[in-house]
């Protein structure tokens, strides 16, 4: 999470399960034979932690949140205090196989220059995931069409410290701008609610990309 967020809300106020995510989904999403993480944006180590029991890896994080951090530290094999993108910066030079970003940046002023100058943590071949928030997901669609409103919430996609937005497409043009093969990107957490799924076929698929809260990425640098 990034330094914007204390100012905008502190952590008093967020949601007690606001770090605690296990995210199994985006396992689906790492490179198979990473040996080396930085999760960035860890929260309290939770998914950091379902990766050491799937890879035999050295995992780090860095975390904003000092309560979070402090359960980090429990599960991670080094954690580091501080908001991106200053702290990546801190962190003792070395390279990873894979860099994480879940749900994180959206929370950034300037998640393009954070993608470009992190390439130089990444090994040859190293690639980045991370999950990006879908402001085209059904129910905000719902809510900004019908309902006329563009209201923030302390959690989703609507969270009150989302600086920035991302459809399908500009999640992909995030990361090939910044020079990044997009290897792969699918929806996920996908709505089991079957008016929305009635309303894409009515659609003919068009508006298949709406029944997703997020999309996972996977992407490596091309000029790494």
């Amino acid at each position: 999470m990034s330094q914007e967020i204390l100012d905008q809300q502190t952590a008093a106020d967020l949601p007690e399960d606001y770090f605690e995510h296990a995210r199994s989904e985006m396992l689906a999403f790492l490179p198979e034979k990473a040996t080396s993480f930085l999760e960035v944006g860890c929260g309290g180590g939770t998914f950091g932690n379902l990766v050491k029991q799937h890879y035999d890896c050295e995992y780090w994080g860095i975390e904003l949140n000092p309560l979070a951090a402090k359960i980090a530290e429990t599960r991670l094999d080094r954690v580091f205090l501080g908001g991106a993108p200053e702290t990546i910066f801190e962190i003792p030079q070395r390279q990873f196989d894979c860099i994480v970003f879940n749900d994180v940046l959206e929370h950034l002023v300037d998640p393009y220059r954070v993608l470009r100058d992190i390439k130089q943590f990444l090994r040859p071949g190293g690639s980045v995931a991370a999950s990006i928030p879908n402001v085209r997901h059904f129910h905000t669609l719902w809510k900004l069409v019908f309902h006329k409103t563009w209201r923030y919430e302390d959690a989703g996609i609507l969270d009150r410290t989302h600086l920035r937005f991302f459809t399908e497409i500009t999640t992909r043009e995030l990361f090939e701008e910044q020079g990044y093969l997009v290897e792969k990107i699918e929806g996920i957490n996908q709505s089991d609610s079957r008016f929305e799924r009635m309303v894409n076929l009515l659609s003919l698929g068009w508006l298949r990309d709406t029944l997703f809260l997020q999309f996972g990425v996977r992407a490596t640098p091309i000029d790494n």
